[in-house]
């Protein structure tokens, strides 16, 4: 008995064998991560595991039980003799990772199998197979791999049901009974232990290659991290030669280097001294990297720097993409061509998509930065010369008959002018430069409507440090003058209010000009409008730019009837509300 539990034992050799070979298989992949198979899946595997409990049949020994001899491997058998095998763990591994169906379906190729050898196990040893496979797919749980205890006590059931099996069914009774006393515990033992070790050999091969990506994961996350502040200012020589050396460190490369279409930008490592010439091979391979899109692994002979002579050793060079077209190339040079493997591939794949990305990224925020730069221009379009040229002949009028105030709207002019070139280099200013900036316009308003217009404030200083965005309020008083009073003779008023309530800063602009229907109120400021008196495209900016910095408790909130002026306000929430 002992003897047979050692020879069991040494055989099992040929199932850790096997537990590594079919790790590499995808669809054995599929019965590890997926609760459910497909159909194709569930083929494959019941025809896999049924020959793996084929093999563990024929690495058995046969016992004979008339001279109690065994044989050191199974082949056909006498009808006195039957098999002390391992068939049991491939049927139990199939019941528990593929469930009642792949267990039972293994479980018959098996015992079919088993039931041609022969011998009076014959029946009873068939059928046991496919019990096995019905008891195992019981045991089938969501965490297929976790416990290795239950691979152990499910493959040792499986085995004494078998013993019980071969002792009701098995003729002659004695003949079955000496079999069970000879094998009976070697084999649950044996059987136990192998599905155990089987499920452990899995466990430990997908630990490692779930524990290699995420450290490759982690890898490359650190990698964009790291290179994201340097791409957004696109591919130059200063942005290239930070992002190879980030990559150098962090691939651990001979040498890291960036090239666009026609040039290299940056080199870092092995040669970075010498590097810009390269040998005519090497200027071939990144053409045609550049042409066809596709990675392209360059061999030790024609990778080296041809100042020097010095090796750089193999190389990756993979294309850099953006909006689909390839722009330039990353070389990721190592010793040899040993040193490049599937992982450092699948890596640099990665890295080269990752850049692609960063880049179209840097695009798109330079997109946005234009498209902002061009709104405040278009706020700054708004003002007409028409405004300027009455503006001067109001100063002109004025020289002669009241200097002083000439002066005064000379200087209120030049503030204005300023303020507007000043809103394109600057992406944010305070409520009190924008107060500024309205006094100045109201001042040459004022002088324009000749006692016609009077403008009031109600103002809290504290309120005036909050941010905003550049030409937003000085739209919205411009649209009162131009809109709201401009066909009034007199009692012309426009009262602008700032003031703080626990929660936000609000901003009110209200006039007691002709106001507007609902229809127009409606439209204001969420779209751009098809009208004779104006576009409202200054309200829609403005609006736009609120809303895109504070969110929609921000927006313009406009109020007016016809013949009651109009109200526009909005309100900029405190920093912890936004």
């Amino acid at each position: 008995m002992l003897e047979l539990l050692i020879t069991m034992l040494e055989r099992l050799g040929i199932i850790v064998t096997i537990a590594f070979i079919l790790t590499r298989f995808r669809f054995f992949r599929g019965l590890i991560y997926h609760e459910t198979l497909n159909r194709r899946q569930q083929y494959f595997a019941i025809i896999f595991f049924g020959f793996f409990g084929i093999i563990g049949t024929y690495s058995g020994m046969s016992f004979n039980t008339e001279s109690l001899q065994f044989n050191r491997w199974a082949a056909d058998l006498a009808s006195d003799e039957a098999i002390a095998n391992s068939r049991v763990i491939g049927i139990v591994i199939a019941g528990l990772l593929g469930g009642y169906k792949v267990g039972i379906g293994a479980g018959l190729i098996a015992g079919l199998h088993r039931f041609t050898l022969g011998g009076f196990t014959a029946i009873a040893c068939g059928l046991a197979a496919i019990v096995a496979g019905i008891i195992a797919g019981r045991f089938q749980k969501k965490n297929k791999y976790a416990s290795l205890t239950n691979a152990f006590i499910v493959g040792a059931i499986a085995e004494t049901v078998q013993m019980l099996i071969i002792l009701l069914l098995a003729k002659p009774f004695d003949k079955a009974q000496t079999l069970v006393e000879m094998i009976g515990v070697p084999m649950i033992l044996a059987n136990g232990l192998g599905s155990a070790l089987f499920l452990l050999i899995i466990k430990n091969v997908m630990s490692e290659e779930e524990k290699a990506g995420a450290l490759l994961a982690q890898k490359t996350l650190r990698i964009a991290d790291q290179t994201l502040a340097y791409l957004r200012k696109g591919i130059n020589p200063d942005s290239a030669k930070a992002v190879c050396q980030i990559l150098h460190n962090e691939v651990q490369t001979n040498a890291v280097s960036m090239t666009n279409q026609t040039e290299i930008l940056a080199h870092i490592g092995v040669g970075d001294d010498h590097h810009r010439p390269e040998s005519p091979i090497q200027t071939q391979v990144t053409k045609d990297v550049l042409k066809s899109g596709k990675l392209v692994v360059a061999s030790d002979e024609t990778i080296h720097c041809r100042q020097t002579n010095c090796p750089l050793g193999a190389a990756v060079i993979a294309p850099l993409k953006q909006r689909g077209e390839t722009i330039g190339t990353l070389k990721f040079y190592f010793k040899s061509e040993k040193e490049i493997t599937n992982v450092a591939m699948e890596l640099i794949s990665g890295l080269s998509n990752l850049l692609g990305n960063q880049l179209e990224i840097a695009e798109a925020d330079k997109a946005y930065q234009l498209a902002k730069e061009a709104e405040v221009k278009a706020l700054q379009a708004q003002i007409s010369p028409h405004f300027l040229f009455n503006t001067m002949n109001v100063i002109t009028s004025l020289v002669r008959i009241d200097p002083v105030k000439a002066r005064m709207l000379l200087v209120s002019l030049s503030h204005f002018l300023r303020q507007n070139l000043n809103a394109t280099t600057v992406t944010i200013t305070s409520l009190e430069q924008e107060l500024r900036h309205v006094k100045a316009y109201l001042a040459i308003e004022e002088a324009r409507f000749v006692e016609k217009l009077k403008v009031t404030y109600d103002i809290a200083d504290e309120a005036l440090l909050v941010k905003i965005p550049p030409l937003t309020l000085q739209p919205i008083v411009e649209n009162a003058v131009k809109h709201g009073i401009k066909n009034m003779d007199q009692d012309c008023r426009i009262h602008i209010a700032i003031h703080k309530v626990p929660a936000a800063t609000v901003v009110v602009v209200e006039d007691n000009g002709q106001g507007m229907s609902q229809d127009r109120v409606d439209q204001l400021g969420k779209q751009m409008i098809d009208s004779e008196i104006g576009s409202g495209i200054a309200l829609y900016n403005v609006n736009r730019r609120l809303t895109m910095m504070f969110g929609e408790k921000a927006s313009l909130q406009i109020e007016s009837k016809p013949g009651n002026g109009t109200k526009i306000s909005f309100s900029i929430p405190h920093a912890e509300e936004c």
